[in-house]
């Protein structure tokens, strides 16, 4: 294998960047769990092999059962323990900034807490999950290297053009060269992760348009631009 895993010996004395965001509230983070699960095509063990990794810690937990008491308050890490340490929730709070940046259409990631969802995504005990852990983690821990190999500090703390750099070099598995090709899968599915937690949200739905299921007066069928292009015609009125 390449440099991907290849921990520089400085790492250790890089400083944890704690990230102060206040968590979501854990029953809310379900809910989110759940609807995003129904999007998401579940699970990728091409990314990074289908055999566990080494550096990856197991889960112990098994789960909420048959009753999730989803009406009860829970507080981080009471269903399950969560995963991320410190270093690796400032890497991903970075890490999805970077994938979803504040704009003219909407908030950033890190505002609409996307990593509370990567958090719990990755601590949960269920397969698909536990696939998606065996990426993420490695990957998250091999980005804070990268930077450390390339300009000595944690990927949190790099200014946007250093994160940028790296970034540019992971973004396309087709178009990363044999030594990020590992780093670019991870790329790949943490974006997919972080966009369809992203846009599971007001704040995302808003981003693309998206008003949900609204009351209308009325209905006048499809445009007829499309209705000519389909061949068909508007029949009910």
């Amino acid at each position: 294998m390449s440099h991907d895993y290849q921990e520089p010996e400085s790492l250790s004395a890089v400083p944890v960047i704690v990230n102060h965001l206040p968590r979501l509230p854990r029953r809310t983070v379900f809910k989110w769990f759940v609807a995003v699960a129904a999007a998401l095509k579940l699970g990728d063990a091409s990314v990074f092999g289908a055999e566990p990794l080494p550096t990856v810690p197991a889960v112990s937990a098994t789960g909420y059962g048959g009753d999730p008491r989803l009406n009860q308050a829970y507080s981080p890490g009471d269903v399950w323990p969560l995963t991320l340490n410190p270093a690796q929730r400032a890497a991903a709070v970075a890490l999805a900034d970077v994938i979803l940046p504040a704009d003219n259409l909407g908030p950033a990631a890190s505002d609409v807490h996307v990593i509370d969802f990567v958090d719990e995504w990755v601590s949960a005990p269920y397969a698909a999950q536990r696939l998606d852990r065996e990426i993420v983690l490695p990957g998250l821990d091999w980005i804070d290297a990268e930077a450390v190999r390339r300009f000595q500090q944690a990927f949190a703390v790099l200014t946007p053009e250093q994160q940028r750099a790296i970034c540019d070099d992971i973004c396309f598995v087709q178009d990363a060269t044999d030594e990020f090709r590992s780093a670019a899968r991870f790329f790949s599915r943490f974006r997919s992760l972080a966009a369809a937690a992203y846009y599971a949200t007001p704040p995302g739905w808003e981003a693309i348009g998206y008003v949900g299921n609204q009351p209308s007066s009325n209905y006048e069928g499809p445009p007829q631009d499309v209705l000519i292009r389909l061949g068909v015609e508007q029949t009910v009125r």
